[in-house]
């Protein structure tokens, strides 16, 4: 269990991109206030957390009424994991979580939280098939959702937290620094999404 759950944490952590919110949070939130941008972080945190704990409850019933295996989805999780991976690897873009034009609309609107901030950039689609993974195999074993769902809250606590703090780690990382972090974790996530789609080629197989 506590294997799985480290295992977890780390997927969770790296497709989050907690650092990557550094230099985000700094260009959406140029020229305001500290109110303002305390009540942002804490208002994103929390959707963001929101979103989280209700897809973990409801996305496995979700996946046996679609008809969905976990199998399945383990290899179409693994497969949108490593393409993020790639994208953070190589500093592109991340098409995964926002568009050109959502940007330029973020940037214009008075109340970021929701959009841009909890969704998709903390509770993107990567972080989502990661929690769905995860609280498949651990549906109806109260110990370990209940830690599982710690994890979650937890790494959103880190979130809020560096939104908080962003004046004082641009200052220390800047741009380039967030963008050798989020490199390196980009190649662990790319190792840990080829394990999900191993895992699940070979649950398919098991089960044929």
């Amino acid at each position: 269990m506590v294997e799985q759950l480290i295992k977890f944490f780390v997927v969770f952590f790296v497709v989050v991109e907690p650092i990557s919110l550094i230099p985000l949070f700094a260009g959406l939130t140029a020229g305001a206030s500290a109110h303002y941008k305390k009540k942002m972080a804490g208002k994103a945190a929390a959707i963001a957390l929101i979103i989280c704990v209700l897809f973990a409850l409801v996305g496995a019933k979700f996946l046996d009424i679609m008809g969905i295996s976990l199998s399945s989805f383990r290899i179409a999780g693994g497969t949108l994991l490593f393409l993020i991976a790639l994208e953070m690897v190589f500093a592109r873009a991340s098409g995964s979580k926002s568009t050109a034009p959502e940007e330029q609309e973020a940037r214009t609107r008075d109340d970021i939280s929701v959009f841009p901030l909890a969704f998709p950039f903390i509770a993107g689609p990567g972080a989502l098939a990661t929690i769905l993974l995860t609280s498949g195999e651990l549906w109806g074993k109260a110990l370990q959702f209940t830690a599982f769902l710690g994890i979650v809250f937890f790494v959103m606590l880190i979130c809020w937290a560096l939104m908080l703090a962003t004046p004082r780690l641009m200052r220390v990382f800047g741009v380039t620094g967030a963008n050798v972090m989020s490199r390196l974790s980009g190649v662990i996530l790319a190792a840990l999404a080829v394990q999900f789609i191993v895992d699940g080629i070979r649950g398919s197989f098991l089960a044929s």
